[in-house]
């Protein structure tokens, strides 16, 4: 049995009915569970993330804030992530690495990935995150066995975001000194997905759900999982997502696991960008963050720099445990930036430098709870950004 057996169970709309049909009670049921003590389970967190518990966001927040800080205190891991390759098989109608974008493409080799590694270390980074597009040919698992072993020279903690692989490429990674797998499934809708993955390797929606069943089987130290939120309805895919946490913390408990909430960002590319089918704004990314701390205490939450830096600043304490700093989303974009743009997969939001921001993690540690984030919980448009 994988979790493809579990999403089976449920269906889209029926959940999507269930969500939006919870009451205060419910939400108010939810959240006193959780201040007792209890372990919520994904009934539970229907009602956290329902419209119905928009009310009671700053107690979820709150709760969330001191869950984070007896669990975590003020540790915040920073990593940077490191693209080495964007070429790709895959047609995804979101993305800039889609073979249908007509941009330039380029993997790096080893004297580059050097260059690459030497400019990161610039700074004092330990934890790095590879990223390619999904292409065999170019940046298989022979390519990265060979990049993982060249990079762990520079770094204590190696993470990759590629292409899904078979249970054996992973142990072959793991040998080679892998850490952790980030893959998200982008959607959990299953009659949706391949509207948004027409072409390659990429439309096999069950080959790419049963990835983290492979990585836990491999034994991997820690699996990422997300969705990409704007496809289909937030609330929705949210669910699917916590379903899919509680599935992987019960069957592969000994792997550690990472939440990562990427938001549709502008690409390079021709014609327009992709809309957004559901828009998230930031008091409801604020909102589902806060909803998993609740639902557990161990998972870890990431926050790239898609987001501005006035919502990551003041977000750090509620929730978020690994943040990146001084992301360039092109292969060599930090030995030679300006040369490299047009290869970018999606614009940045938060363009500070990686000082700038280690500074405000600092600062942010000093201080008490965001003294204005009420504030922000009325209304973005209330809040100087």
């Amino acid at each position: 049995m994988t979790f493809y057996d579990e999403v089976q169970k449920y269906n889209w709309d029926e959940v999507t009915n269930a969500i939006y049909s919870k009451t205060a009670e419910d939400a108010e049921r939810a959240i006193s569970k959780r201040a007792s003590g209890a372990r919520l389970d994904v009934n539970d967190f229907m009602a956290l993330i329902s419209p119905a518990a928009e009310q009671y966001l700053e107690n979820i927040v709150s709760q969330s804030a001191d869950i984070t800080r007896q669990r975590y205190g003020y540790t915040m891991q920073v990593y940077i992530p490191l693209y080495l390759a964007n070429y790709c098989s895959n047609s995804c109608v979101y993305c800039g690495f889609s073979c249908n974008n007509k941009i330039k493409r380029n993997v790096l080799d080893e004297e580059h990935i050097e260059k690459e590694c030497l400019a990161i270390k610039k700074h004092p980074f330990q934890h790095i995150l590879l990223v390619t597009g999904e292409s065999d040919h170019y940046s298989g698992v022979k390519y990265l066995g060979k990049a993982i072993s060249q990079i762990k020279r520079h770094f204590e903690q190696i993470s990759i975001e590629v292409q899904p692989m078979d249970t054996d490429d992973y142990k072959y990674l793991l040998e080679k000194g892998l850490y952790s797998v980030a893959v998200y499934q982008e959607t959990y809708n299953e009659a949706k997905y391949p509207s948004y993955h027409p072409k390659g390797k990429k439309s096999n929606y069950r080959y790419r759900l049963e990835t983290p069943d492979r990585l836990g089987d491999a034994g991997m130290y820690k699996i990422s999982i997300g969705a990409l939120l704007g496809l289909e309805d937030w609330r929705t895919e949210a669910f699917f997502v916590a379903l899919h946490m509680r599935y992987l913390e019960a069957k592969y408990w000994k792997s550690k696991l990472s939440l990562s909430f990427p938001r549709l960002r502008p690409y390079v590319g021709e014609g327009d960008y992709f809309q957004p089918n559901s828009i998230m704004d930031e008091r409801n990314l604020l909102h589902l963050m806060c909803a998993y701390r609740l639902m557990s205490e161990d998972v870890e939450i990431s926050l790239s720099t898609r987001e501005r830096p006035f919502f990551r600043d003041n977000v750090l304490k509620l929730g978020v445990t690994t943040i990146s700093a001084g992301s360039k989303t092109t292969p060599g974009g930090y030995s030679d930036y300006e040369g490299t743009k047009e290869l970018e997969q999606f614009e940045v939001n938060d363009d500070r430098s990686v000082d700038e921001i280690v500074a405000k993690v600092k600062e942010v540690g000093l201080e008490p709870i965001w003294k204005d984030w009420s504030l922000y919980l009325q209304g973005e448009e209330k809040v100087n950004s």
